[in-house]
């Protein structure tokens, strides 16, 4: 299957059997006159600057690779912040919505669809989840969570009360604990949850009842969660935050705590599911010795669409029973395209052999990494697990990340920020050994010209 660019007729072939860039058929009108304005130019005169795009204008792409408008040819590290899971492109993707889209679209929460049946029966049967609920984004995916968990401690203290209509006033178990650094989204419930005071500063009063305790730190979880603590919600590897994996023994402690007050424990695992970490989602083996710390919601995104917007949240009957008719919603969650290719994403990222070939190069990017920081002095310890790699600079070069990403953009390598001082590296599962190594050799130019040495020295 081939696909073509509206631009000037290039052409991709959408099969990842190798590492051979997207074929260009002309560059003669692709390059853009002197006085044309640029990719960032145009995007600050027409679109709110909630962003920063990179100065380059991606084209085409497949698997791993990805060619602008000039005809420059990049290696992907960044699948998309961790959602293109099978690279641009996929063919089982590209076929699944193309077959969904020829049949059926949209249809709104006032039916349900069979690619949504098929997808929540299999979300359940492989997790702890017994109940599934879709939306379109991560952020979607934990607003419903937060609101799932308040809910349900809301029901519980309502059935104890001695009227049918007690005094909300005197309700007070909605206490949300959260790690500093951490990142939910940016709805205003998600991002008053996250730990980046930064990004809810200026929205006015936030809402009541969310703490935020240092990751790692089980005596200050300890002392933050208690009688009014509705859930506690973490990231097993906090992402945006500089990827902090988050300690087995905490996680322990985090179920632990929650048990003991009544508490629900929330999962944000829209960066470490679908295998991106290693286990179908990173709760699997994140406790002592690789054991599985059971929560009691989960969340998906990102991966799971493979780049097609979609969001879940996973929760036991217990818990899900909270939301009752009309509690929640969304128009567009559970839409027949969005699960079509959701079901093509599990249906080749459950292949044993994809894992295995992702786990080599994750060692080999991790390998690669610390090899630069050896080298160059850039880098001072390797983060992470699975294809979540964090690089975080060493002392004397902190702060420094975005000029990294633009050196190595420099050098046909697109990569990721985790904060200012860690590099973060979130490729498709199906990365091959030989871009992995391309991109390593771009990534070490970049860093020795931050650093001030040549690759020889």
């Amino acid at each position: 299957m081939t696909l073509r660019s509206d631009h000037a007729g290039s052409t991709v072939t959408s099969g990842h059997a190798d590492s051979t860039p997207p074929v260009r058929a002309s560059e003669s009108d692709r390059s853009p006159t002197a006085d044309a304005p640029s990719p960032s130019e145009r995007f600050a005169a027409s679109q709110m600057s909630t962003y920063g795009p990179l100065p380059i204008l991606p084209d085409i792409a497949t698997g791993s690779r990805l060619v602008d408008t000039s005809g420059t040819s990049y290696i992907d590290l960044t699948g998309g912040i961790a959602v293109n899971l099978l690279g641009h492109c996929h063919p089982a993707l590209v076929g699944a919505l193309t077959e969904q889209g020829n049949r059926l679209w949209h249809l709104s929460n006032v039916f349900t669809n069979e690619p949504a049946l098929q997808l929540a029966e299999r979300l359940t049967a492989n997790t702890f989840a017994d109940r599934v609920f879709f939306s379109n984004s991560g952020a979607e995916a934990n607003e419903a969570a937060l609101k799932l968990a308040r809910r349900h401690a809301w029901n519980r203290w309502v059935a104890t009360q001695p009227t049918d209509e007690p005094d909300p006033s005197d309700f007070t178990k909605y206490g949300i604990v959260s790690l500093e650094l951490s990142f939910h989204g940016r709805t205003f419930f998600t991002v008053s949850t996250g730990g980046n005071s930064t990004y809810r500063t200026g929205f006015g009063p936030t809402p009541a009842g969310i703490g935020h305790v240092p990751p790692n730190d089980i005596d200050a979880l300890t002392n933050a969660v208690g009688p009014d603590t509705a859930a506690v919600i973490l990231e097993p590897i906090v992402a945006e935050g500089g990827i902090i994996t988050l300690d087995p023994n905490f996680l322990v402690a985090a179920r632990s705590l929650c048990d003991t007050h009544d508490a629900l424990l929330i999962f944000d695992e829209v960066q470490t599911g679908l295998h991106r970490t290693g286990p179908l989602y990173a709760y699997m083996t994140a406790g002592q010795n690789g054991a599985s710390v059971r929560p009691d919601i989960i969340t998906s995104a990102k991966g799971l669409g493979g780049g097609f917007p979609i969001g879940a949240t996973l929760a036991s009957a217990r818990v899900a029973e909270s939301f009752e008719r009309g509690t929640h919603g969304s128009t567009f969650g559970g839409n027949p395209l969005a699960c079509s290719v959701a079901n093509a994403v599990l249906d080749t990222v459950s292949d044993p052999a994809l894992q295995a070939a992702a786990a080599e190069r994750s060692d080999q990017l991790r390998t690669g990494l610390e090899t630069i920081g050896n080298k160059t002095g850039l880098f001072e310890e390797v983060r992470g697990r699975g294809m979540l790699l964090g690089a975080a600079l060493a002392k004397a070069h902190r702060g420094r990340a975005k000029e990294f990403q633009l050196a190595a953009l420099e050098h046909g390598v697109l990569a990721l920020l985790a904060g200012p001082d860690v590099t973060r590296l979130t490729p498709a599962l199906n990365l091959t050994e030989d871009e992995a190594a391309e991109g390593l050799d771009g990534l070490a130019k970049a860093a020795a010209e931050l650093a001030g040495k040549t690759t020889s020295q």
